[in-house]
């Protein structure tokens, strides 16, 4: 279990009843009652992860900042959003969700909220909530142009690879897939191909797709799908996607990505479970089972691989 991080905390009031915050304590170093943010499909506490000090003070000086603008103007719906974001980063997943509850209540027809509570419902492992709420952000985008979705931890080229609608699609499909159901998973997936529109959407995209694919049995629709993968594609930030799909092709050896003990690094986490998959429907249940278990150890409970690898343990276990 990871251990505690002592994290930035300045009270939130929920505003009700009226158009104001609160004014901006000037205390800055509150210690919060528990870092315990879910429950593991396994049904282990999952505590707040520990971050890098100087990652813990970057961010932590982000969401002042943030804090700042959404207390300055309550009405602002970009600031309660970023707001909701930046704390999510420092893993107060919880308080995030409070966050977009309130601009819920105060902007009803704004899709990001309920695509942003959506993605935080999935990581503290409430599917349901997060199927609801990403279901009602594509029903309120059904007939809008797509927009680009600024990114609040900018890649290498500070070039945001993602839209709103590939968004909620992409994070729509993730939950029915965790939920292990393929059927409505591949309708999200398909949708989400469909606003995909550069190269590091097509190869996050695919990959999901692909494995959803996979695990219905489809696998000739399957491999057509990786046709228009190829090595010099220009991805940005999705790289342990393209990896994985090209090992799917055949043009990378699977001993090639897998790692002897993956560590909590993100790419890592993303690239073991793929490759367990791949084992799994291959017909290696004991291989795949084995990185599954290797992933949860890893302990970087909130990235997608780790939350599917809990839940291919859950069915196994059951």
């Amino acid at each position: 279990m990871m251990h505690r991080v002592v994290a930035l905390s300045i009270a939130l009031v929920a505003c009700r009843s009226g158009p104001s915050l609160p004014p901006l304590p000037a205390a800055a170093t509150e210690q919060p009652s528990t870092d315990v943010e879910a429950t593991s499909l396994l049904g282990q506490p999952l505590s707040r992860p520990v971050l890098p000090e100087e990652t813990r003070r970057r961010f932590e000086e982000a969401l002042v900042e943030a804090r700042q603008r959404s207390y300055a103007d309550p009405g602002d719906a970009d600031a309660l959003i970023w707001l909701g974001r930046r704390t999510a980063y420092l893993g107060r997943y919880r308080e995030a969700i409070e966050i977009y509850s309130r601009g819920i209540q105060r902007h009803r027809s704004d899709a990001r909220f309920y695509r942003h509570r959506g993605h935080r419902y999935i990581t503290v492992r409430d599917f349901d909530r997060a199927i609801a709420d990403l279901e009602r952000a594509a029903s309120l985008v059904a007939s809008d142009d797509d927009e680009i979705e600024p990114d609040g931890l900018p890649n290498a080229r500070n070039t945001p690879t993602s839209t709103l609608q590939s968004n909620i699609w992409y994070h729509l499909g993730l939950a029915h897939y965790l939920k292990g159901d393929f059927e409505r998973a591949l309708r999200a997936y398909r949708s989400c191909l469909e606003v995909s529109k550069n190269p590091d959407m097509l190869v996050a995209t695919s990959h999901w797709l692909y494995m959803t694919l996979r695990r219905l049995g489809r696998d000739a629709e399957a491999a057509r799908l990786l046709e228009p993968i190829r090595a010099d594609l220009d991805v940005i930030e999705n790289g342990a996607y393209h990896r994985l799909l090209l090992m799917y092709k055949g043009e990378l050896p699977v001993d090639s990505l897998l790692s002897a003990s993956p560590s909590a690094a993100l790419d890592d986490v993303t690239t073991a479970y793929g490759v367990g998959n791949w084992y799994l429907y291959n017909g290696n249940a004991a291989r795949a089972e084995g990185i599954f278990r290797r992933i949860v150890d890893a302990g970087n409970w909130a990235a997608f691989g780790a939350i599917a690898a809990e839940a291919e343990l859950k069915r196994i276990d059951e």
